[in-house]
């Protein structure tokens, strides 16, 4: 990196945990840091600066739009995004973690996402918006089973996250633009790489989702990520993929492949850090007719009443971290996806909280 301005900031990120850098032209860095957006006290940043990030990255000097991964002298891995914005170049770069941290850690329904990731053969969705931790939390489990099982684990991602050290299991990573044209490519040549267990970094299309499907049909367990915001919207979403007179039997197929859907989302703590909320539930018995039905409403409503050991809506999420002082109401309201139901739903907690009413 022959910039010594975007070096220093890229340390200075990484010493102070920060998960992202913005690099506008002609302006200072800003670095996300526990969620929140920090403008650092440097120079702004010049078109040699960025001269510099475009060729470390490989891309072309008009190149926009253009993703890949680089790394620092000291070994900090980024995720790179170059692009234009109002006509000048700019550059968001995400710190990719080098350690995996253990799934215990995380805030996730651990023995849950266990049980689903030492199955054989089925589909795992984890969702959630952009910084929500997905990539960590699929790190995490496929990590789990590196130490306990011997698989071979097929990556397919854009690019290359957390490279894996096999213990047990032997790992195949392939990037996207590097190793494989695609996503559905790669997703589609890794079934004749002797997988036993597949990550699809993103699925972004119908062939992508449908061979997926195909792929735990055929006795393989995939493991892929989402941009949706609850395990609902996961089933639309991969269902709006494809052309109205084959969503019926998309529907049934996913259905009888699905295992579970978690979609998470990482909410500020009173302390000033962040902690996960989590919905999820595990796919059995009620809720394959219902997903085979296109009943999404009902899903939602399965999912809320379900036990806790196998489902958790976002709302119970939500208040089991007020009630352990995690978070306070007002960002808990801020983060519900129906705030006025969730007002009656703290005021019941309150009124029979002990000593109410006393």
């Amino acid at each position: 990196m022959n910039s010594p301005l975007v070096t220093e900031i890229l340390r200075a990120a990484t010493e102070s945990g920060a998960s992202d850098v913005i690099l506008h032209l002609g302006k200072p860095a800003v670095v996300r840091v526990q969620g929140q957006l920090v403008t650092v006290q440097s120079s702004p940043i010049s078109e040699d600066d960025l001269d510099a990030i475009w060729s470390t990255c490989g891309a072309a000097a008009d190149a926009v739009d253009f993703d890949a991964g680089m790394t620092t002298p000291d070994g900090t891995r980024f995720r790179v995004n170059l692009l234009s914005q109002l006509g000048t170049r700019a550059a968001v770069l995400r710190r990719i973690r080098s350690d995996v941290p253990e799934l215990g850690t995380l805030g996730v329904p651990v023995e849950l996402l266990q049980d689903w990731a030492s199955r054989k053969s089925g589909v795992i969705f984890i969702c959630g918006p952009t910084s929500s931790g997905k990539s960590t939390t699929v790190a995490a489990a496929l990590e789990w089973l590196n130490s306990t099982v011997a698989r071979h684990i097929v990556t397919i991602e854009d690019p290359v996250e957390y490279v894996f050290t096999p213990k047990q299991a032997i790992f195949t990573q392939r990037e996207v633009g590097i190793d494989t044209p695609s996503f559905a490519e790669g997703l589609r040549r890794s079934l004749r790489q002797n997988p036993d267990v597949i990550f699809l970094g993103e699925i972004r299309d119908a062939t992508s989702a449908l061979t997926a499907i195909q792929a735990a049909e055929t006795g393989h367990l995939v493991l892929s990520t989402l941009h949706a915001s609850t395990c609902s919207d996961v089933i639309s979403r991969l269902e709006l993929l494809f052309p109205a007179e084959d969503r019926e039997s998309v529907r049934k197929t996913l259905a009888a492949q699905l295992l579970g859907v978690l979609c998470q989302r990482l909410l500020p703590t009173r302390e000033g850090g962040r902690s996960l909320a989590c919905e999820y539930f595990s796919n059995f018995g009620s809720s394959r007719r219902i997903i085979s039905e296109g009943r999404m409403e009902d899903l939602q409503s399965f999912i809320s009443r379900g036990d806790p050991q196998t489902s958790c809506s976002l709302a119970s999420a939500i208040i089991a971290l007020i009630r352990n002082g995690k978070i306070d109401e007002e960002t808990a309201l801020d983060n519900s996806d129906n705030p006025q139901e969730l007002r009656r739903t703290l005021r019941g907690v309150h009124s029979s909280a002990p000593g109410a009413g006393s």
